[in-house]
């Protein structure tokens, strides 16, 4: 192997940990939900009140009100939500803390067995378990990572995961809310359509890649749902404003 492909290797083994650490943690589920629910939820709105026949500034009102709303519901969604899970993982771990003073051959022993279903022989998994749980601080580390699939020292971050949240449901929701403040009707109908749809391409190819998938099928399925949101939620308002008028 070449000096720069060991390096090239190092960087994608550096990214990939990277990645797997931010899923671990919230941020990254925080922020695909964040920015597709402000690309999906505001644009809804908008159209729902442009199609009522509203004016542009009551559809800027009304599609700012759902962007703060938004924005702030889905924060506080996701720093409860990664919250319950960090009390969760740590009263695990205390139960874990206490086996390892109680039961330290049990866990050895399972420790061992897990080794084991990775290929590796029964002596070398019986050493390496028994070298481990000499120490029960390392026993407890590697025991919660290996068998649990639990890494004590990245629980997650709500704070992290809140903040991603907030900031990306934002910044999806501009793309529907912008074209109101500098124009109106149809043309600005139109632009709040393409710039989600924009968005939607970006956030559909971006996880399908991140999941190995396609990304051309993760971008259209992202941009049908839009269009479909679209669809409906501009009929809602037309006929509601219809029906008041």
């Amino acid at each position: 192997m070449t000096t720069h492909d060991h390096s090239f290797d190092e960087r994608d083994n550096q990214l990939l940990k990277k990645r797997a650490l931010q899923v671990q943690r919230g941020a990254a589920r925080a922020a695909v939900l964040g920015v597709n629910d402000g690309l999906v939820s505001t644009l809804s709105i908008v159209l729902a009140v442009a199609g009522a026949g509203s004016a542009p500034a009551t559809v800027r009102l009304a599609g700012f009100a759902g962007l703060i709303a938004g924005a702030i519901s889905m924060a506080i969604g996701e720093w409860i939500s990664v919250t319950s899970q960090v009390d969760l993982f740590r009263g695990i771990l205390k139960d874990l803390r206490r086996m390892v003073k109680h039961d330290k051959p049990l866990l050895a022993s399972q420790l061992a067995d897990n080794l084991r279903g990775t290929g590796i022989s029964q002596d070398t998994a019986n050493r390496a378990a028994a070298e481990i749980a000499a120490d029960a601080k390392h026993l407890h580390t590697v025991y919660a990572s290996r068998v649990m699939g639990i890494n004590p020292e990245e629980l997650g971050s709500p704070w992290t995961a809140a903040f991603s949240s907030f900031m990306l449901f934002t910044l999806g929701s501009l793309a529907a809310l912008l074209p109101w403040f500098f124009t109106g009707g149809l043309a600005a109908i139109s632009l709040s359509v393409v710039f989600t749809g924009l968005g939607g391409l970006l956030v559909g190819g971006y996880v399908a890649r991140s999941g190995g998938h396609s990304v051309a099928w993760g971008a259209a399925r992202q941009l049908a749902v839009i269009v479909l949101a679209a669809g409906v939620t501009y009929g809602v308002g037309y006929l509601f404003g219809t029906t008041i008028r």
